[in-house]
């Protein structure tokens, strides 16, 4: 690790420990040259998935696109940040735990709407209009009557 003050190689580690709930280390350093100190966090690097499109394109996964669409979703719903980005972290770590080198797009959605049913219905709802594609207030029934029977059986 070069150091940040004056670029010399040797520097030593003498303080680590675990942060960001146990997904980094944090490590204090001290350069041997000039004496400085500074920290350095460092993180497991996770490959995700290539995207396989509907179209049969494929494109790297992108984390700020599958959170837009979440937030998109969520706007105006009583719903935190905090609770927008543990679904985030869950669809992105059954996709690494997949373990595939490529995912179809559809399979990434049914995550993300599998997420929204348990967080908030209302943006299940907004997402699965978007992503289904939905035509006429029909298919909108459909979904709203198929939540209905689930709320009903969860009250018995």
């Amino acid at each position: 690790m070069h150091c940040p003050f004056c670029a010399a190689l040797d520097t030593k580690v003498i303080d680590s420990r675990l942060a960001a709930e146990g997904n980094q280390v944090r490590r204090r350093r001290e350069c041997i040259s000039c004496g400085e100190r500074f920290t350095t966090f460092e993180t497991a690097e996770l490959v995700m998935p290539r995207v396989i499109k509907s179209d049969g394109s494929r494109q790297p996964f992108d984390e700020i696109k599958l959170r837009r669409g979440m937030t998109h979703a969520l706007q105006k719903r009583p719903v935190s940040l905090e609770q927008t980005d543990a679904c985030v972290n869950r669809v992105m770590a059954r996709l690494r735990a997949m373990g595939e080198r490529e995912v179809p797009a559809r399979l990434i959605g049914e995550q993300v709407m599998g997420e929204l049913r348990q967080l908030d219905q209302v943006a299940y709802v907004r997402f699965a209009s978007v992503y289904r594609n939905f035509r006429d207030l029909a298919e909108f029934r459909d979904v709203l009557d198929h939540l209905d029977g689930e709320a009903d059986v969860q009250h018995r």
